[in-house]
């Protein structure tokens, strides 16, 4: 995975009127932590990171004016509840060769053998532990052919080399279930009255 760069000021202004000034400004108000340090607060540069986003547990290299370079993922984001834009990061700090433990999503191939099987997702994340410049953006998983009753489990996903499980590996991360036959209405209420 690459860094993804973005450029970010210290943020020496607090409180809401602050943090919606930054907004309006096209920022994106943050805060840095980890590694033992004092956390810093920052204002990074909004439409960067909300590209970065996409992709998930993505490195990002923030470029802070006058304070240095901080390599971080990122562990909460906050959104506006009804807009879904940026309101809030918390950044962790990371350093080359560390290893970090994060939810990488669960992606499925394939199709399930002929029938009106179901899949039933579990778990739509995996948490594994990973050398924080090279976490996998996901897990693949194969579904081909599976029939009703089958399950996979944590420990029978094929993990990227570098890569660890974080989870106990009999953790059921995806299942085929048949699906449950229902009774016709009619015959139901024709039922309920002879009775």
């Amino acid at each position: 995975m690459s860094e993804v760069k973005l450029s970010a000021a210290t943020r020496t202004n607090f409180g809401k009127g602050a943090a919606r000034q930054a907004r309006r400004d096209g920022l994106v108000p943050g805060v840095i932590y980890g590694h033992g340090t004092d956390p810093k607060h920052v204002d990074v540069e909004g439409h960067g990171l909300m590209m970065a986003l996409k992709t998930p547990n993505v490195l990002l290299s923030l470029n802070i004016k006058g304070g240095g370079t901080e390599l971080v993922i990122p562990k909460a984001v906050q959104r506006h509840p009804v807009k879904r834009t940026l309101t809030h990061v918390d950044f962790l700090i990371v350093q080359k060769g560390e290893k970090v433990t994060v939810e990488v999503p669960v992606v499925t191939e394939g199709d399930l053998a002929p029938g009106a099987n179901m899949l039933e997702t579990l778990l739509t994340t995996i948490s594994v532990e990973a050398e924080a410049t090279h976490i996998p953006t996901e897990v693949t998983v194969s579904i081909e052919g599976l029939e009703a009753g089958a399950t996979i489990h944590a420990s029978d996903l094929v993990l990227p080399a570098g890569t660890t499980l974080a989870v106990d590996g009999e953790t059921a991360v995806l299942q085929v279930v048949a699906p449950q036959a229902e009774e016709p209405a009619a015959e139901a209420a024709t039922e309920g009255a002879e009775a």
